[in-house]
């Protein structure tokens, strides 16, 4: 599914305006959705960044919702509900950027040769433990294919050298991600 530049700032927008609401502690907006791309089921992800610098990144890994409710709830969410950050404060909202990460079906990998980093993200499950990057990630730290895996366990509460482990289970997919800049 590729999103049109239409539908890329219709979900920017549903992003904005539902911490808007909730900051201004009025009732977050009734969703009026006219492309059937942002009805369907997909994992999104939103990332919020204040001045360059994450501020809150939450989102549904597998397809639970349609497009459109999951932003908007992931917006919430990033904003107030990311454990890594304190909730957001109105003074804060005018310095924010977002980002939206619309994401494709997981693939299991058995060779980690087929991880493409820039193009792929990496979700980790070992035994109760799982980590997700987005593919976006290892773009900003400049990380190589190995380093990437080794963060991907690091956030899964992992050893470095867990995706080597047989038990592990490594799987890739892509994100359309797009938002507006700092």
């Amino acid at each position: 599914m590729e999103l049109t530049d239409k539908e890329k700032a219709a979900l920017l927008d549903i992003a904005k305006k539902a911490i808007a609401a909730k900051i201004n502690h009025q009732e977050i907006p009734e969703l009026k959705i006219d492309s059937e791309n942002l009805k369907l089921k997909r994992g999104a992800f939103v990332t919020l960044k204040k001045r360059g610098q994450l501020r809150g990144c939450i989102g549904y890994i597998k397809a639970v919702k349609p497009l459109g409710e999951t932003v908007q709830e992931m917006a919430v969410a990033a904003a107030f509900h990311d454990p890594r950050f304190p909730s957001l404060k109105p003074d804060e909202v005018q310095h924010l950027s977002f980002e939206i990460s619309v994401l494709s079906p997981f693939k299991r990998v058995k060779d980690i040769n087929e991880i493409e980093v820039g193009k792929h993200g990496l979700y980790i499950i070992h035994g109760y433990h799982s980590g997700l990057l987005l593919p976006q990630v290892a773009l900003e730290y400049g990380w190589d294919r190995e380093t990437f895996l080794k963060e991907t366990c690091h956030k899964a509460g992992l050893p470095p050298q867990a995706w080597t482990d047989p038990e592990t289970e490594i799987y890739i997919f892509s994100a359309d991600y797009f938002g507006d800049t700092d």
